[in-house]
């Protein structure tokens, strides 16, 4: 259990981590945003804001090291940093689920795969010359 008073870790500084950064700092958490942005909505609201790319080794190794635990606002944040990160500390959602909703082909039969229905697709791999 992560306690209140601890520092939480977030990939993204948009609108949703802005609502996450205020739901948090209610409970008691302080909030450090990874975003490049240097004017993120989010990180106007942290307590630090780390001004980097998502990708940057150094800035997630220090995001790492100062928080208890790590999350992401929105898919697009890159996989393989999530994973990197989550050799340090707990990360949810984990690398491998976002991998997943960054594919929408893969994301759609992940979903079949698990007994949900989707609607018909089909995946189209290249273009036809006319």
């Amino acid at each position: 259990m992560i306690l209140p008073g601890a520092k939480l870790g977030i990939l993204g500084g948009g609108q949703l981590g802005r609502m996450f950064v205020v739901a948090v700092r209610t409970m008691g958490y302080k909030v450090i945003v990874l975003d490049p942005d240097q004017d993120s909505p989010a990180a106007q609201l942290a307590n630090r804001h780390i001004h980097a790319s998502y990708t940057d080794g150094p800035a997630l190794d220090s995001l790492a090291r100062e928080c208890a635990a790590i999350t992401t606002e929105f898919e697009n944040v890159p996989a393989e940093s999530l994973e990197r990160l989550a050799g340090l500390r707990p990360v949810r959602p984990s690398g491998a689920a976002v991998a997943v909703a960054q594919d929408r082909i893969r994301e759609k039969r992940f979903l079949q795969a698990n007994g949900f229905e989707t609607a018909r697709f089909a995946v189209v791999e290249a273009l036809l010359d006319r």
